[in-house]
């Protein structure tokens, strides 16, 4: 018999039906002459309950079905006369497929901390929590290609493997393939990356955007979304060593052509998920406002659904950081030190505090904060006429503070080599980039979203190696 779902079982209305249904053991309790077992497959967060009559089944086989295992079960679809669901399955014959041992099984019928299940992360894809963000997560990802697909963007692929930094932070994985004991060495005794793979020495991509622009220039809407690397040695829940950005480049589009794309965005994702994750979404919900009873009025998050809702309400307000600073200086926050990092003058670049006060405090809705410092920005942004102020645009939400960062790019020779020898970037290592301000520059546009920021945001979590399902970061890529 062919394997139904249990996603479309529980929406089947053909009571009577003979179906067969595989997934792996949430619960099983039981009585004298019956058992209920309640079985998941992922298709969907709620289970299906198996009805188990030991006049129909071998008790002693029922006897090898715990927690954890894997079984097929064949059995008459029926309406359920008990709550809590609309169908249940009359079990005719149970086939296991791998039993558990309850005694060393992990995952019992109990609330597991989500540091614990981190430490057991080939296995808490099967919990509740885990299930919901992953069906979350394709969502997003699909979403994500259709809104570009619908738009008329192409996607692009961009190098994983990289002889350039795109952002100039310097903190990026090597990628060698020379003897790490004896590596070949030059006159001066430094490590002769000539010698290497490549010819040269390379890194694991920080950002596919410099590619992109260059696919840009030809066919005017690209996008990519793919895997980034910062070496970055930071153990917070902010931060992940490998992770996925999505990043747009459009040819003829200024700042505000580039506001106008990320708005569209995020609010077409946001609503999505909200008309195609409603069950796990729901869950989500649950499960934080149990973690927030025991805080504070003041320090707890605003409802999930509530949260995403307030995305969609508004136009998101559009101020210069200019603005922004002095709305943060004579903010309550800042006059009475509430802030850890106090804004004292002009220049300063904001942290996460900032942009939430902004966000949930002062204007109740999303921000987009344009023309930065051109000192706290990178080379490759458009310089305003002030000389001070580059046409850089972060979108700011709540509970992340930036979820997006983007910039109209310098199209101007002259200006980009002029920033790029300012900062004493090697110019020899973007040589290909430069001569794209040569042959039929023009003006565009492009940001990039942390994937895994939009997952935070959207699933309500509060650690960022939850919304990944293999988090590697600084002492951890154990999976």
């Amino acid at each position: 018999m062919k394997r139904t779902k249990i996603a479309d079982l529980l929406i089947a209305k053909d009571f009577g039906k003979q179906v067969n249904v595989k997934g792996w053991v949430r619960t099983k309790r039981g009585s004298k002459n019956v058992a209920f077992i309640a079985l998941n497959d992922g298709s969907v967060i709620h289970n299906i309950q198996i009805v188990v009559d030991f006049n129909e089944i071998n008790e002693n086989d029922i006897l090898k079905i715990n927690t954890g295992a894997a079984i097929s079960v064949d059995g008459e679809l029926i309406e359920s006369k008990g709550s809590g669901q609309n169908v249940e399955i009359i079990a005719k014959k149970i086939e296991i497929f791998g039993e558990a041992d309850p005694e060393k099984y992990p995952l019992q019928p109990k609330k597991h901390s989500l540091e614990f299940l981190r430490e057991i992360a080939h296995l808490r894809f099967r919990t509740n929590t885990f299930g919901a963000i992953t069906r979350v997560r394709h969502a997003m990802i699909f979403a994500v290609h259709k809104f570009f697909n619908d738009r008329g963007f192409y996607n692009i692929h961009t190098p994983i493997i990289t002889g350039s930094d795109a952002e100039g932070a310097g903190e990026m994985f090597r990628v060698s393939v020379l003897d790490p004991i004896n590596p070949p060495l030059t006159e001066d005794k430094k490590v002769d990356y000539s010698k290497d793979f490549f010819g040269k020495e390379t890194n694991l991509t920080v950002s596919g955007q410099l590619e992109a622009e260059l696919a840009a220039l030809a066919l005017s809407e690209v996008y990519t979304f793919g895997p980034t690397f910062r070496a970055e040695n930071s153990n917070t829940s902010r931060h992940l060593a490998e992770f996925w950005m999505i990043e747009p480049e459009v040819a003829f589009a200024d700042i505000n052509d580039d506001m106008d794309l990320a708005e569209d965005m995020l609010k077409y994702l946001v609503k999505y998920a909200l008309e195609n994750c409603n069950d796990d979404l729901n869950f989500l919900s649950k499960r934080l406002q149990d973690e927030e009873k025991n805080k504070k009025q003041d320090e707890r998050q605003m409802e999930l659904i509530e949260k995403l809702n307030f995305v969609l309400e508004d136009k998101f307000e559009r101020i210069s950081y200019t603005e922004a600073i002095n709305i943060l200086k004579n903010s309550k926050p800042n006059k009475k030190k509430k802030f850890q990092y106090i804004i004292e003058e002009w220049g300063a670049d904001l942290q996460s505090e900032h942009e939430r006060f902004l966000v949930e405090k002062h204007f109740k809705k999303p921000v987009i904060l344009t023309d930065y410092p051109k000192d706290i920005k990178a080379f490759y942004m458009k310089q305003n006429d002030d000389g001070k102020t580059v046409r850089a645009m972060d979108v700011l939400f709540p509970q992340i503070g930036e979820i997006i960062g983007g910039s109209q790019r310098e199209e101007i020779y002259d200006k980009l080599i002029g920033r790029i020898r300012e900062l004493n970037i090697p110019e020899k290592e973007l040589w290909w980039y430069l001569e794209t301000r040569k042959f039929g520059t023009v003006p565009h546009s492009g940001f990039g979203l942390g994937f895994e920021r939009l997952m935070l945001f959207i699933t309500g979590m509060g650690n960022i190696r939850d919304v990944i399902p293999f988090p590697r970061a600084p002492q951890n890529a154990e999976f």
